[in-house]
């Protein structure tokens, strides 16, 4: 018997679609998302293959998979450092040598000031050549659509939002729950879900928990979780707390994942992040805590206009101008007016809902990965 070696009618249909991107592990959220949609129902629509990036050692051996790879498109998420940029111009070049579609996504909003600042003549004339070839760039919102201006057709700028793991969406039950006990609860939480990093505004909210002790608030409640890269940032903080004697005022839960996060993102009323982080694009710790119901207080830095907005989602500052006092101001006028703050969290609930689920990540990525394909 004769075993035809054709592709079947369903590989006909189904286009290639190869991922070059960093997978897990290590899970970080670029890892995450790219994992969430490789893993997605899309694979029976697609097919996928992929190219995991994560470790540049193998730079020979990922450009061999991707010349060899026999693909529909490529999709590519890159990198916002000069060492991993000199990688992806090597990555676009192949890509453009084969002729091949490519769709890139930007998990950040650093992209341009990396070639326009920290890269070279050389670099920077090789980024805006190979970024005018692709087929299309993603990024995280309309505000950060200058990343890309003068580089490529604004009609190939596509906008797709970060999403919240469905793991970390609090559910009905518990959300009316929550939003029920929200005028007699004694006490309201308020959260820092970060790295500690400086500019991600850590100091700050330390700042307005040692004022909350000066002034024995003894409503509101500041935690912390995430983790140190440095030991002069957990000294700060560990010292900080200390001289103030904020043991009371003050919980740090160290790295949180699963059912510990969960927990910390149920109870925390208030979500305060205060970044001026130069990679930052669109945190997913805040849809996260908009997705838990709780009010937000943030700066206007990167692509967060895109999803919070002043007294509509809580408080949103200029990053250049952080009033610590308007800020501290706020918790207590969100504190005393709980109305108010019902009012926040039931919207931020609803627009998480609606906006940042995992499946309307998956079918906003179908629907360009759709108009790249017909191109």
């Amino acid at each position: 018997m004769l075993f035809s070696t054709e592709p079947t009618d369903l590989n006909i249909i189904m286009k290639r679609i190869c991922f070059i991107a960093q997978f897990p592990p290590p899970i970080h959220g670029l890892s995450k998302a790219v994992a969430t949609l490789y893993s997605s129902t899309l694979q029976s629509k697609y097919l996928f293959r992929q190219v995991d990036t994560t470790n540049n050692r193998k730079i020979l051996q990922t450009l061999w998979k991707i010349a060899t790879h026999k693909s529909d498109l490529f999709y590519f998420t890159i990198a916002q450092t000069r060492g991993g940029n000199w990688r992806d111009l090597l990555i676009l070049k192949l890509l453009q040598w084969k002729r091949s579609k490519c769709l890139i996504h930007l998990h950040g909003g650093y992209y341009r000031t990396l070639i326009e600042k920290d890269c070279g003549k050389l670099q920077r004339s090789l980024n805006y050549q190979a970024i005018s070839h692709v087929s299309g760039t993603i990024i995280l919102g309309n505000s950060l659509k200058n990343i890309f201006k003068g580089m490529i057709n604004e009609k190939k700028i596509f906008v797709v939002p970060n999403c919240v793991d469905e793991e970390y969406m609090l559910n009905a039950c518990s959300y009316k729950e929550k939003i029920n006990l929200l005028a007699s609860q004694p006490v309201l939480n308020i959260l820092y879900l970060s790295n500690f990093i400086e500019s991600k505004g850590y100091k700050e909210v330390l700042e307005l928990a040692a004022k909350v002790q000066t002034e024995q608030k003894n409503t509101l409640h500041f935690h912390f979780a995430g983790k140190f890269f440095e030991e002069k940032e957990r000294m700060y903080f560990e010292n900080f707390i200390t001289k103030h004697q904020l043991e009371n005022t003050i919980t740090y839960h160290g790295i949180v994942s699963g059912k510990k996060k969960n927990d910390l993102l149920n109870l925390c009323n208030i979500f305060i992040l205060l970044t001026r982080y130069p990679n930052e694009g669109q945190p997913i710790s805040i849809l996260e805590a908009m997705g838990n119901a709780m009010a937000i207080i943030t700066t206007n830095h990167a692509g967060i206009p895109d999803i919070a907005t002043n007294k509509e989602h809580g408080l949103v500052i200029d990053k250049n101008n952080i009033n610590l006092k308007e800020i501290y101001d706020y918790i207590l006028r969100l504190d005393k007016e709980r109305s108010l703050l019902r009012n926040i969290c039931e919207r931020n609930y609803n627009i998480a809902h609606s906006n940042y689920t995992e499946q309307q990540y998956i079918n906003n990525m179908d629907n360009v990965f759709q108009k790249i394909l017909e191109q």
